[in-house]
């Protein structure tokens, strides 16, 4: 559990991890440099309960708190706390006693509640509402490049195979978003337990508020870095549906990245006919035309209007396109 200035959360976010029903563990608690009561706060915690284990460094940031606290981890299994939220109390039990019972699985999440409830801003309940729905591997991995699919301090994992892909990395985008695309393109499996087990704080100093890194131009750039990687290699045609302020975006970074971008869909008649970046605006009428033009084309949904992914997945597949071999939803 990185800490940093959490001198007004952390006693609550302490406690439910105190009261978990799973007793044998320990919270691993790396104060980053913090300047308000938290190291007080954590030091008393620590004197009161012997599974608290504190380590102070100098101010570094989440990716080297996550990664020091990580690697003074002594158990196999590391779940994830953040210094501002609260864990069901049989968490841990449940998230243990799962990763136990199926050796298959890397990654197991649960279903999350943002709090206060008049706190919750729309976007962010959409967002949780969208998690929610993400439950099993398949699922999860079908809408990994649309979003996170995971709540990071939901989550609890195996710290081998985490750190045998280097454990959390820097490259100016969300450090879990890029994990998780990391572990998937390893072939990591993912599971959600079907249960609220964390409730998350909306605040307006989360990091998703206030750091760069998890700006949309941040996610598109780790998108197409991964998308490069994975479902893009050794593709000779990219088709992308959407020629709108999302698809030229992440359109941007993928030609950065090397991609072959071929053409875009789109239904608006007033873009088709005209280019993006080179590539034609086609509607969707002409695609399957356009497919047959090359070797090994692929589709990418770039729509990020709500409830378009839905609408776009139902024609390609009514079409004859499978998700996730030749086309992908990235938005």
């Amino acid at each position: 559990m990185p800490c940093y200035n959490a001198g007004e959360t952390l006693d609550e976010a302490m406690q439910s991890l105190v009261d978990q029903t799973l007793h044998e563990f320990e919270i691993v608690a790396v104060d980053d440099g913090s300047e308000d009561s938290t190291s007080e706060k954590l030091a008393a915690w620590s004197r009161k309960d012997a599974r608290v284990r504190v380590i102070t460094i100098a101010h570094a940031g989440i990716i080297p708190a996550l990664n020091i606290g990580m690697e003074a981890c002594r158990s196999h299994l590391v779940a994830r706390m953040d210094d501002d939220d609260v864990a069901h109390p049989e968490r841990l039990e449940r998230q243990v006693a799962y990763l136990e019972a199926n050796p298959d699985v890397t990654v197991v999440g649960s279903l999350v509640e943002g709090f206060p409830r008049d706190g919750v801003r729309e976007g962010f309940q959409i967002y949780i509402d969208w998690l929610n729905k993400l439950v099993d591997h398949d699922a999860i991995t079908r809408d990994i490049f649309v979003e996170s699919p995971l709540a990071h301090p939901s989550v609890a994992f195996r710290r081998r195979r985490v750190e045998a892909l280097g454990g959390y990395q820097e490259f100016g985008w969300p450090e879990d978003y890029d994990l998780w695309l990391r572990l998937y393109l390893d072939g990591a499996r993912f599971e959600k337990i079907p249960e609220i087990l964390l409730y998350w704080r909306e605040h307006p100093k989360r990091l998703t508020r206030t750091d760069s890194r998890y700006s949309v131009e941040n996610f598109l750039r780790a998108k197409a870095m991964y998308l490069m990687q994975g479902p893009l290699r050794g593709r000779d045609a990219v088709i992308v549906w959407g020629a709108g302020q999302m698809g030229r975006r992440l359109s941007k970074h993928l030609v950065r990245a090397g991609a072959p971008l071929a053409a875009f869909v789109d239904i608006d008649p007033k873009k088709v006919g005209r280019t993006r970046r080179g590539a034609p605006i086609i509607p969707p009428e002409e695609l399957k035309e356009w497919w047959g033009r090359f070797a090994n084309p692929v589709v990418l949904a770039a729509v990020g209007a709500r409830n378009a992914r839905a609408l776009i997945r139902e024609n390609l597949c009514s079409r004859g396109f499978r998700e996730g071999i030749d086309w992908w939803a990235v938005a």
